[in-house]
């Protein structure tokens, strides 16, 4: 598959992949804890632990918007990307060394979430690095370094399963976490290619933050930032619905969430890889649309197949639809910024902001009107609805370069 022997054979895109590898990991070993170490370790009540994830959620946006933009208006990608590490690697030690309910909630209401603006700054590499191959191939080459943060991800939570089960307590997972921060700066730090001394032209986009700002805001770009927002709040919503619907039945526990999440990011790593057999064939957005469909159609069907055996069928459509939806609005968004790819990956973050509030409503109004089953269809009816949003703009641009195909 030429997309991978792309990325494996381009030093820059290697880093890009091996980057997102070790980002899903850490993610993998850190997020599924963060609520249990909040509550059960550092003694943070549930409303606490609200205003902690209100403000990471702000400070996430902000921090990649802003940290997008300077990359782009000085093209000094290097030394962003290590700041940003370096407030990865403070949050992390901060709260490894001093163990108290202050540091917890300075890491990750704040240090953490700003170091979220890596994400888009390796992505912002792999797209300048892309420009050197093929333009078809560029749509894969996302899908295959994408792939590496759900393989990532997926290799660490069983790992942890082993570990809780052998008596480890939580309090590892952040030093943990630390040293695969660590790991990261060396990489860039060594493997990160020097600004000005690239095979790619990267030039300084010379924009004011306010002048920037308005770019990323224009209504053509805000629209569909929104509507791409509405298909992430399906992913959202799954992540907070799968747990409350399986453990609310009756033989079904913990053990069997943890098994269905397994199973759909598992299969969603070979389907990503398998993307660029099936693109150009549709358009981005027609793809979108159908992932977006697919997923919906899984995430709506949880509650209620829930009690059965046929909840495991569920989890090869809920993979196809997340590969879909995960992976292809990436270059979607960076298009939309062509020749901004730094605040073109902060659109990643504001996708994000946007799907975030699509599934806190479709959740506060269904589990409020009827239960977990009215919420699941509302999110998968916005998925589909932002999806559809978003071919009928792109079809009605009509013109080359004015929407991405």
């Amino acid at each position: 598959m030429t997309p991978i022997r792309l990325v494996r054979h381009d030093p820059a895109l290697r880093l890009a992949a091996l980057l997102i590898t070790l980002y899903g990991a850490l993610l993998g070993t850190l997020a599924p804890y963060v609520s249990t170490l909040a509550v059960e370790v550092f003694g943070l009540d549930d409303a606490d632990f609200g205003a902690v994830l209100a403000v990471a959620s702000g400070v996430s946006a902000v921090g990649a918007i802003g940290l997008g933009i300077r990359a782009d208006q000085s093209a000094r990608r290097r030394p962003v990307a290590l700041f940003t590490l370096g407030l990865m690697v403070c949050g992390l030690a901060l709260v490894s060394a001093l163990r108290s309910p202050l540091s917890f909630v300075l890491a990750h209401a704040v240090l953490l979430p700003a170091s979220t603006s890596l994400f888009g700054q390796v992505f912002a590499l792999a797209r300048l690095a892309a420009a050197c191959h093929p333009p078809q191939a560029r749509d894969g080459i996302m899908a295959v370094v994408r792939a590496g943060f759900a393989l990532g991800f997926v290799a660490v939570v069983p790992v942890w399963s082993v570990a809780f089960g052998s008596g480890a307590g939580l309090g590892v997972v952040q030093p943990a976490a630390l040293a695969v921060g660590l790991c990261m700066v060396a990489l860039v730090e060594r493997h990160w290619p020097r600004d000005g001394a690239t095979p790619w032209v990267d030039r300084p986009s010379g924009l004011r933050l306010g002048a920037a700002l308005a770019e990323m805001l224009h209504p053509r770009i805000a629209a569909r930032v929104l509507a791409l927002g509405a298909v992430n709040g399906a992913v959202m919503l799954y992540i907070a619905l799968v747990g409350l619907s399986l453990t609310q039945i009756a033989g079904r526990s913990a053990a069997d969430v943890a098994l269905y999440v397994g199973i759909v990011a598992g299969l969603e790593v070979p389907l990503m890889l398998a993307l660029p057999r099936i693109m150009g064939r549709a358009s981005r957005g027609g793809l979108i649309w159908l992932g977006a469909c697919v997923y919906g159609a899984h995430l709506a069907a949880i509650p209620w197949l829930a009690p059965t055996g046929w909840l495991w069928a569920l989890t090869l459509p809920g993979a196809a639809g997340g590969a879909l939806i995960l992976t292809l609005p990436i270059a979607y968004l960076q298009d939309l910024l062509g020749d901004r790819p730094g605040a073109g990956g902060a659109l990643m973050a504001l996708q994000k902001l946007a799907g975030d509030a699509s599934a806190a409503l479709s959740f506060s109004v269904g589990t409020w009107a009827a239960g977990y089953g009215l919420a699941a269809g509302l999110g998968a009816g916005l998925a589909v609805a932002g999806a559809s949003a978003l071919w009928l703009m792109d079809r009605r641009a009509g013109r080359a370069g004015l929407a991405p195909a």
